[in-house]
């Protein structure tokens, strides 16, 4: 065993809820007595007073009603005053909700965007259904079982139903393809679902990896993008969890064992009921000597939370970026009887130096959730205002001072980027200008980037003059800048369409590579790291 199990779900006091179900099988009796033209009858006998409530209701109401949706509708006011994150999931959406953090789906294996009324492929699954039989990026469907399958109407909802399924079974498909219909029977299969978006070289020393997850394969995947990198000379890691939003807890335990020393602790847990668990790096990983700086931001939550904890703890290297969310509660999914379940919170998350990752929810769920707004108003714009409270000063494992307060602080703080909210931006985004372009161009010009590596295609792109043409293409769709467009806004314009463009024609590492040449964490991350 390569480190120790946190938590085992196990069943709490949730006899309420239970015994709603269970209190079914007792039969109440009837008492006869009559009080000013009100029947008198004895409250059914049951295990709780919810339950002699819908008892009550079920045997005598006026009406005939379902017990079972007035349920529905109680549990979840049941527990409006416990954590924020304490959730019942009803029997008819728990697999949806399982799934999230599943590898692997049934599918056909392309991704999609809608454009123009009509489903355009932008990339194609490595070893997928579609890959097998020569679906390529730029196709478009146009017909599905034979139903044409174009128009407004059509949804991303509507494509997802259509095109997944159960493993083994077929679909239908037509596409459109350089002026020309293909017809293509595709058979459903195993898809993975990839958590690493991608893995590069940031300069000839120092990698970079972007994690958007942890699923159930992330571990793997994290393995095998940092051993590419190495093989290109990485001595040095950027971590991006920025947007991540958590997932499985012994997958970034596992994560933090590779770049931590033997017994360093990642992370303990603690509850009411729950007794202090503890998890700790047993000492082999693979990544002890490299040095690591996080990025996390105000949409890193949980898992993410607790590998950047981990690192910032410990002294294994940096934090940049903005306040992470302050998620730190642990959870265990209970099964009900009618296969519904309740996700309970059980205890809290602790980084190594003591600090507690949730942030405060005694005000309400609702106060909770605005706390979000009030700081894209305010905190996402200048340093945490949680460092000036004293009484959330910790100590790393070297002495250095970290604060606490709720998620994790950075070491650098990263303000939150204002220039790309300019109106002309924001409708070439809204309305999908900039990436339809980019496919248009991809598909037009895939044939001059065939054959040619990522860094190739990322150098070869830096080199084109795409300005007017954007301009040109963003008129005719009916958006046209209103005055001068300063150079800022230009060069984010002319680098999201490289960014697109690059990846339907070489993958994430071309996208990322792109995008991450101006990104200020980045830039700030390898200075940190070259000023050593």
């Amino acid at each position: 065993m390569r480190y120790k199990k946190l938590w085992s779900p196990i069943i709490l006091g949730i006899a309420v809820i239970v015994g709603i179900f269970l209190g079914r099988l007792s039969t109440p009796k009837q008492q006869a007595d009559d009080y000013e033209g009100v029947q008198v009858m004895q409250m059914p006998t049951s295990t709780n007073k919810l339950q002699q409530i819908l008892d009550a209701v079920e045997l005598y109401y006026v009406d005939n009603v379902s017990t079972d949706s007035i349920l529905e509708k109680v549990i979840p006011q049941v527990l409006e005053d416990l954590d924020p994150h304490t959730t019942y999931i009803p029997a008819d959406l728990l697999n949806d909700v399982n799934s999230e953090l599943k590898s692997n789906f049934g599918g056909v294996g392309v991704q999609f965007a809608i454009i123009q009324d009509t489903v355009n492929i932008v990339a194609v699954v490595n070893g997928g259904p579609s890959s097998h039989l020569g679906v390529l990026p730029g196709d478009r469907i146009i017909k599905v079982n034979n139903e044409p399958f174009v128009g407004p109407s059509i949804t991303n909802q509507m494509v997802i139903d259509s095109l997944r399924g159960d493993i083994g079974t077929t679909v239908d498909i037509t596409v459109f393809r350089a002026g020309t219909n293909i017809d293509f029977r595709i058979t459903r299969g195993l898809i993975p679902q990839y958590s690493v978006n991608a893995s590069y070289m940031l300069t000839d020393s120092i990698g970079y990896i972007s994690i958007d997850r942890f699923a159930e394969n992330t571990y793997e995947e994290m393995l095998q993008g940092i051993a590419k990198l190495k093989t290109q000379g990485c001595t040095k890691l950027v971590v991006d969890l920025r947007s991540n939003q958590g997932g499985l807890l012994d997958v970034v335990i596992r994560m933090c064992n590779e770049f931590l020393g033997a017994r360093d602790l990642i992370v303990y847990t603690e509850g009411a009921h729950q007794v202090r668990q503890e998890a700790r790096a047993d000492g082999r990983g693979v990544c002890q000597d490299m040095e690591v700086v996080t990025l996390i931001d105000e949409f890193s939550a949980s898992a993410s939370e607790i590998f950047a904890g981990a690192m910032q703890d410990n002294d294994r290297g940096l934090v940049i970026g903005r306040r992470s969310f302050g998620k730190g509660l642990v959870q265990t999914q209970l099964q009900l009887p009618d296969l519904s379940a309740l996700r309970l919170t059980i205890s809290r998350y602790h980084t190594p130096s003591g600090r507690c990752i949730q942030r405060p929810y005694s005000d309400g769920r609702e106060d909770y959730y605005q706390e979000m707004g009030r700081r894209f108003a305010n905190e996402l714009f200048k340093v945490d205002s949680t460092k000036m409270d004293l009484e959330h000063k910790y100590s790393t494992k070297n002495g250095r001072t970290v604060f606490g307060g709720g998620g994790i602080i950075p070491d650098i703080f990263i303000p939150h980027d204002t220039t790309k909210a300019s109106v002309f931006l924001y409708n070439l985004r809204a309305k999908t200008v900039l990436y339809s372009y980019s496919l248009e161009y991809a598909n037009k010009h895939r044939d001059e980037y065939k054959g040619m590596s990522t860094k190739s295609v990322v150098e070869a792109l830096k080199q084109k003059s795409l300005w007017t043409d954007v301009l040109n293409y963003a008129a005719s769709k009916g958006i046209s800048p209103k005055g001068k467009i300063n150079p800022v806004e230009k060069n984010i314009i002319e680098q999201d369409v490289r960014a697109y463009i690059a990846k339907d024609i070489s993958g994430n590492d071309a996208f990322y590579a792109i995008l991450n040449e101006t990104d200020p964490a980045i830039l700030k991350a390898i200075e940190s790291m070259e000023g050593k």
